[in-house]
């Protein structure tokens, strides 16, 4: 099938399969007359990296993950091993933004400040309590380590 067979059952623009390609997220396929030839394993593969980047994996997830698209270990330990490490962030995630979410609750109910300055005085003499929290739960995410785009 030619690129744009692939990419109109895959709901993504060939621009898209060749980047994945360049990406070595799917392999070169052969070519005929120069034109890309793809087996119905491309859509399988593509699939399984559209899924990927789904669930929150990045491209360098994705990439571990399909290595050796045929070989092992096979699919279900892959999806183990990187779903694990996944859940593992996204808890984190979801810790680091309920903190965040209660620390904003808590100055939308309890700020009684008229002006910017005043409020700047209550927030740094308060800064001990809440930089504690912000940094116990800031050390919870490595930065960059999950990616959603």
């Amino acid at each position: 099938m030619t690129i744009g067979d692939l990419a109109e059952r895959a709901g993504v623009r060939p621009s898209a399969i060749r980047y994945y390609e360049r990406l070595g997220l799917l392999p070169a396929p052969p070519r005929r007359s120069g034109r890309r030839d793809y087996d119905a394993s491309a859509i399988a593969q593509l699939a399984v990296v559209q899924f990927a980047r789904a669930t929150g994996c990045s491209l360098r997830d994705a990439k571990r993950l399909v290595r050796d698209f045929t070989k092992k270990p096979p699919a279900q330990s892959r999806w183990r091993e990187l779903a694990d490490v996944k859940i593992k962030e996204i808890d984190d995630l979801i810790a680091h933004a309920t903190e965040m979410k209660n620390m904003l609750e808590r100055i939308s109910t309890s700020c009684e400040c008229e002006t910017l300055a005043e409020c700047g005085r209550s927030l740094a003499r308060n800064r001990t309590r809440w930089r504690v929290e912000w940094d116990r739960q800031s050390r919870r995410v490595p930065p960059g380590s999950l990616s959603l785009t």
